[in-house]
Formats: C-alpha cells, sequence, structure tokens
C-alpha cells in the first residue's frame, strides 16, 4: 500500500456543466478528506474546483490551491483554502502541484485540465513525475481521450507499455483503492519514451 498524504486533483471551473460532476466532486473531496487525504489543486473558487474544496474543507479536510497571481487579481481564488501558493505563471503552478502531489486523480474538465492530465502523463513518461496517475472517468467522460491513446499506441505514436501510465476508475472507491495500490515508476522508464 501506497503513503498516500496528497493528493493533485485536477478538474473543470466551469459552472455550466451537468450535476453528475459537481456531485463526483463532492464526494471526492469529501472521501479524501475522511481518509485524511490533503488535496492540491488549482485554487478555483468556483466549477468542480471550487465544489470539491468546499466539500473537503467541510468534512474536515485540508486543501492546498496553487495559483499564478493574475488569476489572483481576476478573483478567482478560493479564499478559504488551508493554505494558498501564489505563483508567477502557470508552469510553475503546475510543477508545484504536482511536487506536492504523492498521487494524480483527474475529473472531468476543459482544455486546462485536459493539458494537466496530458502534461503530466508525459512527465511520467519520462520519468519526471512517478506516483500513480488515476483518470476518473465519470459518466464516460474520457471514453474520446482514452480512444485517442488507443490510436496513439495502435499507430506507433506511443508503445503498449505507455498504458502502464495511468489508470482508470469508474468510481471514487476504485479511484482510492488505485492510488493507493498502483507502484510509483522506475525512472527508467524514459528509457521507452522513444520509439
Amino acid at each position: 500500500m501506497n503513503d498516500i498524504k496528497t493528493v493533485c486533483v485536477y478538474c473543470a471551473s466551469s459552472t455550466k456543466i451537468a450535476p453528475c460532476y459537481f456531485e463526483a466532486a463532492r464526494k471526492l473531496g469529501e472521501t479524501l478528506a475522511k481518509a485524511g487525504i490533503r488535496i492540491v489543486n488549482g485554487a478555483g473558487n468556483i466549477g468542480l474546483m471550487g465544489e470539491l474544496s468546499d466539500a473537503a474543507l467541510a468534512a474536515g479536510g485540508e486543501v492546498v490551491g496553487v495559483i499564478p497571481h493574475f488569476m489572483v487579481e481576476q478573483g478567482w481564488c478560493h479564499t478559504g483554502l488551508t493554505e494558498v501558493i501564489e505563483v508567477h505563471d502557470m508552469h510553475t503552478r503546475k510543477q508545484t502541484m504536482a511536487r506536492l502531489a504523492d498521487a494524480v486523480i483527474a475529473l472531468p474538465g476543459g482544455c486546462g485540465t485536459l493539458e494537466e492530465l496530458l502534461e503530466i502523463i508525459t512527465w511520467k513518461q519520462l520519468g519526471l513525475y512517478l506516483h500513480p496517475i488515476v483518470i476518473l472517468n465519470v459518466k464516460g467522460y474520457f471514453d474520446p481521450l482514452l480512444a485517442m491513446f488507443d490510436r496513439a499506441i495502435a499507430e506507433n505514436f506511443m508503445r503498449t507499455a505507455h498504458r502502464q501510465l495511468w489508470a482508470v476508475a469508474k468510481d471514487i472507491p476504485t479511484a482510492l483503492h488505485l492510488i493507493h495500490t498502483l507502484p510509483d515508476t522506475d525512472p527508467a522508464v524514459r528509457k521507452i519514451a522513444k520509439i
């Protein structure tokens, strides 16, 4: 069993999405908090990020938000978090979130969430991030992305072994099981980054 103290959660900031996604964010926040697992996220105060943070805090959990200064100036920062780390740019934000995390869980989201997920998978492929990455596939949201990964492997843009870089969960109990049981990756994985 992995000693998971902090999980980075990538998720949407949209307020216009279906209630099932908000419910998933709320349940994930509560579940992580009750398990004594700290959350690190992008410090957003709306959408799934806000829902996740509010649920975790209400359940007695800790949430660390990492946010660039320009987003704070826009009023996008959640003001009730356990800790807010203000950074200069988006890249530093993502680096900091990854550095703090013993595992990553991705909830559905738009371009920002997808970019974060693909970047952390790339970092794992290169041996720069070694911990579990779990895609929480609420309502089959990530099915097209997973199909794209399959095509990339089938057409030799990626190796079959690269499937080991992420895991997919259909529900929160499975996601929690995976972050605790998936082994960390050997940094030597970068040897197969080149095809």
